[in-house]
């Protein structure tokens, strides 16, 4: 079954941000020439040819494509090597329970017939919207929308900065003065800092902009010059900072990869939420009685 593994989609962020609003469909990648992993160039499933048969009822290549995508999580606990045959095994003791249900008139029954009719409206609904976004959310929409972003991009300040933080104020002079007499930054950082993450890089705390710290920090980092050093502690809630400025810069503007897959999601939300709003605006929607499911928890309680 090793040429099943050909068959898998893995699914795009698209599908995340569709996933959020209840299409539970992998949903194509939206652009051939987006970085994807290699299994996603596969040739497109063929929904013809027959995997298998049960009682001499087919499996196709996209049944199994559908029974994949909703084992994803099981599968993922699974080798490789073992992942096909677990999928084929699902699939037909899928036809198998169903073809029993039906001998035995379970899909007659009046709750079962209502899960039915609603699993059918949530595959079209599914379908629905994705072909939507497959029309819409495309390389061409995606760009259009970044060349929007970068029209609009304001370049802020930014500094690449070092910092060591400790518990008091008495010992956060006493590593200034250490630093006055020719002290390493960077050691002493490791040594010494109680935020344990930056010390451990000497303190580094790579490039940021204004509003990504505590403000008492912002605002002593900012005035420094580049190669300076606070020369009196920074108190904030975290405790007692020395802050070291590495370099000054001009926020770059971001790239069309940096965005790529963020605007994707949001023209995906926006599709959906489009489409969905379209729909409702052109129907005639009456609701007659507000009640909550007969399974919502109840409201909790105190003693």
């Amino acid at each position: 079954m090793t040429a099943f593994r050909l068959i898998f989609r893995p699914l795009t962020a698209v599908a995340v941000s569709a996933l959020a609003l209840g299409v539970a469909a992998a949903i194509p990648a939206v652009a051939a020439d987006s970085p994807a992993p290699a299994a996603a160039t596969a040739a497109p499933v063929d929904p013809n040819k027959v995997l298998a048969t049960v009682d001499g009822q087919p499996i196709t290549e996209r049944d199994f494509e559908i029974v994949a995508q909703d084992m994803q999580t099981q599968l993922q606990q699974l080798p490789p090597d073992q992942q096909a045959s677990a999928i084929m095994s699902r699939a037909v003791e899928l036809r198998l329970t169903a073809a029993a249900a039906e001998a035995e008139g379970l899909d007659k029954k009046p709750d079962t017939n209502l899960e039915i009719i609603y699993t059918r409206d949530l595959v079209l609904r599914n379908a629905y919207l994705v072909d939507k976004l497959q029309q819409a959310v495309t390389e061409d929409a995606i760009k259009a929308r970044f060349d929007q972003e970068v029209a609009k991009f304001v370049p802020g300040d930014q500094i690449h900065a070092e910092h060591i933080l400790v518990n008091t104020e008495d010992e956060a002079k006493a590593i200034i003065a250490e630093l006055d007499k020719g002290g390493d930054f960077a050691s002493i950082a490791k040594a010494k800092s109680t935020d344990t993450g930056s010390g451990q890089a000497g303190g580094d705390l790579g490039w940021f902009g204004k509003g990504a710290m505590v403000k008492p920090f912002e605002d002593a980092a900012f005035a420094l010059d580049a190669g300076k050093y606070t020369e009196t502690p920074v108190k904030s809630d975290f405790g007692w900072h020395i802050i070291k400025v590495l370099e000054k810069r001009k926020e770059p503007a971001p790239t069309l990869a940096d965005r790529h897959d963020a605007i994707r999601d949001e023209l995906a939300h926006e599709v959906i939420t489009t489409e969905i709003g379209k729909l409702r605006d052109k129907a005639k929607i009456v609701i007659t009685q507000d009640a909550a499911p007969a399974s919502a928890p109840a409201p909790a309680t105190q003693n």
